[in-house]
């Protein structure tokens, strides 16, 4: 992002046919700041109209009616039970539990620190230690681990 002068982005992924998706992303300058814990509960409340207002202004985006409801399921708020069941076979701590569900959630590191209480450097030490026991790299690859797991599950 340093090049793009942003500090953060958000994205709704609007479920197509098969395994496409459309991305509506939103985005915060680096003046204004990433997105705080408010900001993401709001973001998280807005999705289900921001992909109706997707679906209203491309209506010919393929959508697979059958599918759109298994889909639908799999990115639904997932409890604390399912996280638990989720994230159980990966080795995590229960605080890089706790991190790896913020940061799902859309949260900055910032963010994190706020809600749970923590240095900022502190967060960077959990990510930095989650994304080694995932053997990945970066939160896109968090995210696709998730949706992986999520797939799995719902096959």
């Amino acid at each position: 992002y340093s090049q793009t002068k942003l500090a953060e982005e958000v994205g709704f992924f609007v479920p197509l046919k098969g395994k496409d998706a459309l991305v509506v992303s939103l985005m915060r300058l680096h003046a204004s700041g990433p997105f705080g814990t408010a900001d993401a509960r709001l973001l998280r409340d807005m999705a289900p109209a921001v992909i109706g207002l997707a679906r209203l202004r491309w209506p010919a985006l393929p959508a697979d009616e059958p599918a759109a409801t298994k889909q639908d399921e799999a990115i639904a708020p997932v409890n604390e039970f399912e996280r638990a069941h989720i994230w159980k076979s990966l080795s995590l701590t229960p605080r890089e539990k706790h991190v790896v569900d913020l940061v799902l959630q859309g949260h900055s590191t910032e963010s994190i620190a706020r809600a749970m209480r923590i240095v900022p450097g502190t967060v960077k030490v959990h990510r930095r230690n989650i994304y080694r026991k995932l053997k990945i790299k970066s939160q896109a690859g968090l995210f696709a681990r998730f949706v992986e797991i999520i797939d799995a599950r719902i096959r």
